[in-house]
Parts: structure tokens; C-alpha cells; sequence
């Protein structure tokens, strides 16, 4: 079982799918940019936590999960995904806004850290072109459906690349503990 994951993005998304780690036990860092918009280099971060407890339906299974969730910005803290078993991209769906966030987790992550995409419509063999051999195979498409919580279908998209122990972890996790019904696609938007 993953019991550290990051999250970059806290957007609708990405905070829906912290907030679901949560229910399932685990401890979440929920990253997103730096912004202009306030002081607080956490901001959007922040935000977005204060805002999970005020949608409906629900994200989280009780409240008290949101302790679980430690914010922060890839500024200051991408460092953490080092302290996490799986890194879960929920950014914009922009190649090169997603290919420049791998660059910088290439560069500084463990050699077993797990990374995967939220995308839903960028193929997996753009979003690691130019990477490295050890972030191919460490990396995947994990598409979960908005609301997490209640949407049970995650899409799961692997290259050639990918490694298959990796694969059949994030599978299983996601199915016993996330409760999701795991679908394999095709490497197609």
C-alpha cells in the first residue's frame, strides 16, 4: 500500500484526488504554483484545501482526513516527492507546461519514485518524449473521473516503457484501496 503520494495541481482535480487519498489512509502533499495573487507562497494550495470542505457532494469521508494533507508549491518544495511513493500530476492540459514540470521532477527524484498523469488527453508517448529511461519506466497515466470519490473508473495508460511490477501496483492499490474499477486503455486521448 502507498501511504506518502504528491500531488501537483490543486485544482478541481487534483485536489478532489488528495482528498480521496485521504479516505483511503493515506498522507498527501498537495503542490501547485507559486502565485502573484498573495504573500502566501502556498496560496493556491491553501485555497484549495479550505474549499474541499465546502463541496457537495463531498470529497472527503470525514473532515479530519484533511489533516492528512500538508500543502506547498514546486518553488520551495518539490523536494517532498522524494518523501512520497507516488507522484500524481494534475496540472493543466498543456504539453509543455506538463513536460517542463517533469523536468524539474527528473532532475531531483529517488529511483523508484512512482509518477503518473491525470491526463486525459495527451498520449503518454508525448509526455515522456526526451525523458529519461528512468522516468519512462516509472511512469504512467492514471485517469481518475471527476468526483473521485464517487466515480469508480480510473483509466490507467503504461508505454513500453513502463515498469510491469510498477504497473500491477498502482492497479491493485487503486482497486483495493481506492476502490476503483481499473480499466488498461489505449495510449489515445
Amino acid at each position: 500500500m502507498f501511504k506518502n503520494i504528491t500531488v501537483i495541481g490543486s485544482g478541481v482535480m487534483g485536489s478532489a484526488i488528495a482528498a480521496h487519498l485521504t479516505n483511503a489512509g493515506c498522507n498527501v502533499n498537495l503542490l501547485d504554483i507559486v502565485t502573484d495573487k498573495s504573500k502566501n507562497r502556498n496560496y493556491l494550495a491553501d485555497e484549495a484545501l479550505k474549499k474541499l470542505t465546502k463541496i457537495k457532494p463531498s470529497p472527503i469521508t470525514k473532515k479530519s482526513n484533511l489533516k492528512r494533507i500538508k500543502t506547498g508549491n514546486i518553488e520551495d518544495n518539490l523536494d517532498m516527492i522524494n518523501y512520497s511513493d507516488w507522484v500524481i500530476e494534475a496540472v493543466l492540459e498543456d504539453l509543455t507546461i506538463k513536460r517542463n514540470l517533469y523536468n524539474k521532477i527528473e532532475a531531483i527524484m529517488k529511483s523508484n519514485l512512482i509518477v503518473s498523469s491525470n491526463t486525459s488527453t495527451i498520449p503518454i508517448k508525448q509526455l515522456t518524449e526526451g525523458m529519461s529511461e528512468k522516468f519512462k519506466k516509472n511512469f504512467l497515466i492514471t485517469h481518475f473521473f471527476n468526483p473521485p470519490r464517487y466515480l469508480k473508473l480510473l483509466e490507467v495508460v503504461t508505454s513500453n516503457d513502463t515498469n510491469k511490477d510498477l504497473k500491477k501496483n498502482i492497479i491493485n492499490f487503486c482497486d483495493i484501496h481506492l476502490g476503483k474499477s481499473v480499466i488498461e486503455t489505449k495510449d489515445t486521448p
